[in-house]
């Protein structure tokens, strides 16, 4: 894992959200024809790296995790690679290795979901 091509990623990103949030959708065709490019280039540096630390059936379940919920596998993807980059990744992440990456991000972002029944008074239903 090359640090340069993580920071050099993170870089472009962060041009793009800045020329999103000052020129709007105010530019030439040029520009956004650059911009595709340098995004595509970054997705496929993105992937590159993604097959370089995850083993073929590892890849597989976060490619179905990704049709179902894209932003928790754009997520995933991103702490994998994070980790890859400090050096805490050695060897290929397993599908059970995943799975316990999964499980922890699962714990860490649970929604606590509240059910409130509110019962309304009939007409029909006389106190007397």
């Amino acid at each position: 894992m090359a640090d340069p091509e993580l920071e050099a990623i993170r870089q472009r990103r962060m041009q793009e959200l800045m020329a999103r949030q000052g020129a709007g959708s105010q530019q030439n065709p040029d520009q956004q024809k650059a911009q595709e490019e340098a995004k595509r280039e970054a997705d496929e540096r993105r992937q590159m790296m993604l097959s370089q630390i995850l083993s073929s059936e590892a890849r597989e379940r976060l490619a179905r995790i990704a049709l179902v919920k894209p932003d928790k596998a754009r997520g995933v993807e991103d702490v994998l690679l994070r980790a890859a980059q400090t050096g805490q990744i050695v060897e290929k992440v397993s599908e059970e290795r995943l799975i316990s990456v999964l499980e922890q991000i699962n714990t860490q972002t649970t929604k606590q979901t509240k059910v409130t029944i509110q019962r309304r008074r009939s007409v029909l239903d006389d106190d007397d």
